[in-house]
């Protein structure tokens, strides 16, 4: 039998891991990014001065990038607090997760460390280990010039090679044998050197060189990166250029999203790519992740709060489009019902906007007389048309139902409840990020709604961190 400490301790985690997937620290539709931030920093001191162990195995647990960062910030700022019996470990997770890390999220990460004052020998060791790795170092020093520099000095880092005279003369030295920094160098005297250089170095330079953009767009489209070409290819054929964008190399909702973000009209004359686009990005996150569900019926609100904010437009409806795909790709059926659907609307949800009060029930109550395996609810948790009856009606559906499992994803974090905000405390609620990671928040439901001991739970976890340090760097 489980003990009340251990319940206690297996409520807490879960709590904790729902939040770093779901809080990202931006203003949503209900709350601002300031609310949020305060609630999450104090869930992460929670945690980590009560449960270090499983603050640090949430690392391998696939939670945003964000709280990522943060729990390795905290690592390293309190080493001496680490158990003797678990160094080894906690050392890997942070490594791997530096290394796994965006590098512009790392790079600032390693100056927030700086900036805290912790120079400890294990964070000196991890900042000298990242700086110093040889196949990315050059770039990480143009790109990243004043971070580097901070971080560098900060860990009593030894320059190798040309870095001292990188960052003492810059490009006002007289020639580097690093090709790198000599493009960059011969970047600010001339034009054509630009294009030697990768585009996020490039742009400042080609703007100082009065470059017209489509020019610059054509020429420096071999050096950008998929994420860049995504993000440009409009701009990019406004001014007659197209960027070829590999799509199944994109998250879903990153490719949600920009469908959204388009016009109309837009949408429809576009309706065979986009479609194509989508089923590429959703193919091949089934297949990475070997999701596999039988019977799916699928919820989603796209009430007018499913527009988010001016930092998060449309967020939680592209994570409801993606979540609609990907489960339509991975189950052996899956039917899927959208809130405020009217007759005579177009069928293609790649169509779907904002709109309307967040009527659940309705659709709901459609969804659970297919009898499913698997309902699965992608909301805020605001329901309001009427407001509190969904809570009963899933509740009614479990016991009615008791071969269907409910999981609500919710892509919004609640800074009151340091949780996404649930519509009853009977039903599984997880906060989602993309797509992707529906299988790991299913397991997770499991265990929060179904009572799973805490040593269930570790066993898992071991699995998972086994996994996540065997992933080849």
């Amino acid at each position: 039998m489980e003990t009340r400490s251990q319940r206690v301790t297996r409520e807490d985690f879960l709590l904790f891991v729902n939040a770093c997937f779901a809080c990202t620290g931006q203003k949503e539709f209900y709350g601002d990014g300031y609310g949020q931030t305060v609630s999450l920093r104090f869930l992460h001191q929670y945690i980590l001065g009560n449960y270090r162990s499983l603050y640090a195995r949430v690392l391998a647990c696939g939670v945003n990038h964000m709280n990522q960062a943060l729990i390795v910030e905290n690592l390293l700022a309190s080493g001496r607090e680490t158990d003797p019996g678990s160094r080894a470990e906690e050392n890997a997770l942070i490594t791997r997760s530096l290394d796994g890390l965006p590098t512009h999220r790392a790079m600032h990460l390693l100056s927030d460390v700086a900036g805290r004052g912790v120079n400890n020998r294990r964070t000196r060791a991890l900042t000298k280990r990242y700086l110093g790795a040889t196949e990315k170092r050059d770039f990480r020093a143009v790109k990243y010039r004043r971070t580097f520099r901070r971080a560098a000095m900060h860990a009593h880092m030894r320059y190798e090679g040309e870095l001292a005279a990188f960052f003492v003369k810059g490009w006002r030295e007289r020639r580097f044998q690093t090709p790198l920094f000599e493009s960059f160098r011969q970047a600010h005297y001339a034009e054509s050197a630009i294009y030697d250089l990768p585009y996020s170095i490039a742009e400042g330079l080609a703007q100082k060189h009065g470059v017209r953009r489509d020019i610059f767009l054509e020429r420096i489209a071999p050096k950008m990166t998929e994420n860049e070409r995504m993000r440009l290819r409009d701009t990019g054929s406004a001014h007659g250029v197209a960027l070829d964008v590999n799509w199944a190399r994109q998250p879903p909702t990153r490719v949600a999203s920009y469908v959204l973000s388009l016009p109309q009209d837009e949408r429809v004359a576009r309706m065979s790519a986009l479609s194509a686009a989508l089923d590429q990005s959703t193919g091949r996150a089934i297949r990475r992740t070997a999701a596999r569900f039988g019977k799916v019926a699928c919820v989603l609100d796209r009430s007018f709060s499913s527009s988010g904010s001016n930092e998060k437009r449309k967020r939680p409806l592209a994570v409801a489009l993606a979540v609609s795909r990907f489960l339509s790709g991975c189950a052996a059926s899956c039917a899927v019902f959208w809130t405020g659907e009217k007759a005579g609307e177009p069928e293609s949800e790649l169509l779907v906007t904002p709109r309307g009060s967040t009527d659940l029930v309705t659709p709901v109550l459609h969804a659970l007389r297919t009898a499913p395996e698997l309902l699965v609810i992608v909301s805020d948790g605001f329901d309001n048309d009427p407001e509190g009856l969904l809570g009963q009606v899933l509740e009614a559906g479990q016991r009615l139902l008791p071969g269907t499992f409910v999981i609500h994803l919710n892509p919004v974090y609640d800074n009151e409840s340091y949780a996404p905000k649930s519509f009853s405390p009977k039903i599984a609620t997880m906060g989602v990020r993309d797509a992707d990671e529906i299988p790991t928040l299913v397991a997770f439901a499991r265990f929060a709604r179904g009572g799973a001991p805490l040593a269930e739970l570790a066993a898992h976890l071991d699995a998972r961190v086994a996994a996540f340090l065997a992933v080849s760097e």
